[in-house]
């Protein structure tokens, strides 16, 4: 029969009164006897793990940047630190094929993992080699090591991890740039892309460059990617960060600096720059809006490179390798 709903004991019956509502089944009173001489129940900012204490006395906090909380380490195994548990990044270069590159590239090595029982292939004989050739040593990890290190990216045995960039402040730029002759220095824009800045920081570096200036938001910064597109030029130019791009580009026109801004739209030819023979500072602009309105108005010459109509605009480190090879070109027939 449908539902069958006849059969005995198919429906339970609920109880009736107060002492039976529901017949929800109660804890016997153990609850009440195990908070028995406790006292009550402390409030909010006074319990040290509660954030309501941490904002009130972040000083006396036991969880803090230095002291985080987290779980145990289990026996025997060995605790990472928490700057070794970074997602891949500026930091990381994770798996076969880009540690290999990397390595080729000769990207600064911080430390290098192998995971214990990788299976062996030609891409991780030729890690050793090279490994060996450039004096790296290999430390060995579990997978479960290795997974927490690279945040559960798909590392395939093998990581390494760069050392924190070590960037120059733009006024010991403007220092060093004043004491060479004819000095030239790059500003970028809020250039967005790793590969774009590695390209432009490489030409920089070929065009006598003394320095890059590098806005600390709303850009891309020394990343792996850029490290191995300089093809080792960001460790012999000077890369600073500069807090507010706009104050930094005055105080380098105050110094003297002619401030060229590379712009599609520009009046001036970039191979008719005038007063390349002295300071310059050249701003190259984003790759897809090119320079902010500030810094355009900062900027004492807009400078542009004839292409043909049928090409919209040049990548932005196409652009600025043919805008460095003009001022040098300008300088040495003045």
């Amino acid at each position: 029969m449908a539902g069958n709903s006849q059969r005995k004991g198919a429906v339970r019956k609920r109880g009736k009164g107060l002492g039976n509502a529901g017949n929800t089944a109660g804890s016997g009173g153990r609850v009440k006897r195990g908070l028995e001489g406790r006292g009550p129940t402390p409030k909010a900012e006074d319990r040290p793990y509660h954030k309501a204490y941490r904002k009130r006395r972040p000083e006396e906090s036991p969880i803090s940047a230095e002291r985080p909380r987290g779980r145990r380490t289990p026996p025997g195994e060995q605790r990472v630190r928490t700057a070794d548990r970074k997602a891949p990044g500026a930091e990381w270069v994770i798996g076969r094929n880009a540690v290999l590159e990397a390595l080729q590239a000769d990207l600064p090595v911080r430390r290098a993992y192998l995971m214990e029982g990788a299976e062996r292939d030609s891409r991780i004989g030729d890690i050793l080699r090279i490994a060996a050739e450039k004096s790296i040593t290999l430390l060995q990890a579990s997978r479960t090591e290795l997974d927490r290190m690279t945040s559960g990216a798909v590392h395939q045995g093998v990581a390494v991890q760069l050392p924190e960039f070590e960037y120059a402040h733009p006024s010991d730029v403007l220092a060093d740039a004043l004491d060479s002759h004819a000095p030239l220095v790059v500003a970028c824009d809020s250039i967005t892309d790793p590969r774009n800045l590695g390209a432009i920081i490489r030409s920089a570096a070929a065009f006598g460059a003394v320095g890059i200036v590098l806005p600390e938001r709303r850009s891309a910064h020394m990343t792996a990617a850029s490290w191995k597109t300089s093809a080792g030029a960001a460790a012999r130019v000077p890369i600073a960060l500069a807090t507010n791009l706009n104050r930094v580009i005055k105080e380098y026109a105050d110094a003297g600096f002619v401030v060229v801004g590379l712009a599609g739209e520009g009046d001036t030819p970039v191979d008719e720059i005038p007063g390349v023979e002295g300071p310059v500072l050249l701003v190259i602009g984003s790759e897809g809006d090119g320079l902010s309105r500030l810094v355009r108005e900062n900027c004492d010459v807009l400078a542009s490179i004839p292409i043909s109509s049928s090409v919209e605009s040049l990548n932005a480190s196409v652009a600025a390798s043919i805008a460095l090879y003009a001022i040098e070109q300008a300088r040495a027939q003045a």
